[in-house]
Parts: C-alpha cells; sequence; structure tokens
C-alpha cells in the first residue's frame, strides 16, 4: 500500500478510519479540510457513516460542488486503489442508498450498519444513528433548532472560519459554542448517548460508533464505548483505530491534532483478520 504525503510529513499507516456527516454537495461541508484529511493517512479500511453526499440539500437548494469536493473523491478512489475497502452505511440525509444495502461494488460495500472488530477484539456497532431520534422525544437537530437557524449558524460559523483564517488562528466553531449553551441541545445529546450505547449493550457489544449529531466523542458509557466520529460541517472530526486497537479521537484543520484517545483492552486476544458483516 502505497502512503500519502502529509502536510506534516508521513502518517503511519492506519488499520481503520471512521468518517460520517461529510454533507458534500452543502455549502456547510468544508470539503478543503476534509481532502485535506482523506490525503494524509493510508489504512486497510475506510467506514463513511453516513451523511456522505447531502441529497436533501441537492433537492432542496442550489448545489454547491466545487473542485475540493471532487478531490474528496478523488481521494477515496484513490485509498481504494491501494486496497483500501470503503464501507459505506447511509445516513438520512443520504437515505435514498439504503435500498442498495447488501450491494457489494469494486471497492465499496453498501451496509445499513455493519459490527466492525478491533485488532484487539472488541467489537463495535457502526451506525449512523438517526434511528434514534424518535427516542430522544426532541427530534432531530434540524428540528429542535430549527431549520432557518441552524443554517445562519452554519453560516456564521463559516464566515469565523474565514475571518480567522485571514487573522492567521486556529479554528473555532461558533455552532459548536453555541450549542453547547443551549440546555435543550444538551438534553437531546444527553439522550442520543443513551440509545446509542443502549442499542450496543442490546446487541452484546463492546461500543458503538455513529455520527449524525455532529458532536465528536470518544468515552466510555458504563461499560460501552461510545465512539462518535463528528463531521465535516463544524467539528471537522474522525475516528482512527490504529493495529494494535488504539482509538483516537482526531480533528483536522490544517493538520492532524488529537482530541482524545482510547487505549486498546489490556489483554489482547489474537490478532484475527477484520471482520465487517451487516448487524441485526
Amino acid at each position: 500500500m502505497r502512503l500519502r504525503p502529509s502536510l506534516t510529513g508521513i502518517v503511519p499507516p492506519l488499520r481503520t478510519v471512521f468518517v460520517s456527516d461529510l454533507h458534500l454537495g452543502s455549502r456547510n461541508c468544508h470539503a478543503d479540510a476534509l481532502a485535506g484529511f482523506l490525503e494524509s493517512f493510508a489504512c486497510e479500511r475506510i467506514y463513511l457513516v453516513g451523511d456522505i453526499v447531502d441529497l436533501w440539500w441537492l433537492a432542496k437548494r442550489r448545489a454547491s460542488w466545487g473542485r475540493q469536493h471532487a478531490r474528496v473523491f478523488e481521494a477515496l478512489r484513490a485509498h481504494a486503489a491501494d486496497g483500501a475497502e470503503l464501507v459505506y452505511i447511509p445516513g438520512n440525509h443520504d437515505r435514498p442508498m439504503r435500498e442498495f444495502a447488501g450491494l457489494a461494488l469494486p471497492g465499496m460495500t453498501l451496509r445499513r450498519r455493519a459490527i466492525h472488530t478491533l485488532a484487539d477484539g472488541r467489537r463495535f456497532l457502526v451506525t449512523h444513528g438517526d434511528e434514534h431520534d424518535a427516542g430522544t422525544e426532541l427530534g432531530a437537530l434540524s428540528h429542535w433548532l430549527g431549520d432557518k437557524l441552524y443554517e445562519a449558524i452554519l453560516a456564521g460559523n463559516r464566515l469565523t472560519r474565514a475571518a480567522r483564517n485571514r487573522l492567521g488562528l486556529r479554528y473555532w466553531s461558533l455552532a459548536d459554542f453555541l450549542k453547547r449553551r443551549s440546555g435543550t441541545a444538551e438534553k437531546y445529546i444527553e439522550r442520543y448517548v443513551a440509545l446509542a450505547t443502549g442499542a450496543a449493550r442490546a446487541r452484546g457489544l463492546d461500543g458503538v460508533v455513529c455520527g449524525h449529531i455532529h458532536r465528536p466523542a470518544l468515552t466510555s458509557v458504563d461499560g460501552i464505548v461510545y465512539a462518535n466520529d463528528g463531521d465535516w460541517v463544524e467539528s471537522f472530526t474522525a475516528i482512527t483505530e490504529a493495529h494494535d486497537g488504539t482509538l483516537e479521537l482526531l480533528r483536522w484543520v490544517d493538520r492532524a491534532e488529537t482530541v482524545a484517545t482510547l487505549p486498546p483492552r489490556l489483554v489482547l486476544r489474537a490478532q484475527e483478520p477484520v471482520s465487517v458483516r451487516r448487524a441485526a
């Protein structure tokens, strides 16, 4: 497998990378940062955990598809050409793709959800997470903030990033700042985390990797690992797995920054081939 050059040198090959909520085709997608991240590493498998192309946006608004958006697909194709397997799990913004769940394409498989086995033997549910919307009783993000309000916040986020770039300042998320000061938002996220970890526990699994709510996290909740890989409209984050099963939550604006690390299981099992199968 060929390694790709990074802005900070050569990044060692990874075992697995999880990304979601790219929202390609929307003007809210920061495709330049996303493409830079995808070009910075080599890996064995990439999970695309939903809301990859924003079909909602494309159906309702004018498409925003420039060179950087195309560059993202070029990077994914390069990973496939290098031998990486792409596993696509559609979300609510690319829901029509769920009709093709189970389809195997060259270098890519489509799944409604999957079970991923880490290098240390732990088994994780991989799912976008919108199936928990009904259980939150507060609705999806766009519902409890309101479509127009949330769009205004994301517009402010884009302007803030542009202004800070001109001033030479690091990225800071206005959207995340405002949401963390909303009691309603925090209650929604708490309920979502409980439902996501509960779904993993009910299947006898060790953890869950999901997206959907645009709030990255890597933590343990009552013995179940909760790994939310975040998004590329606010957070610029992904979850990665090293060859010993170590998980990292990374943020990439112009280089990799480790936000959180979860070490592998202390007593390692004999390493087995990665198992990817459709979850019940």
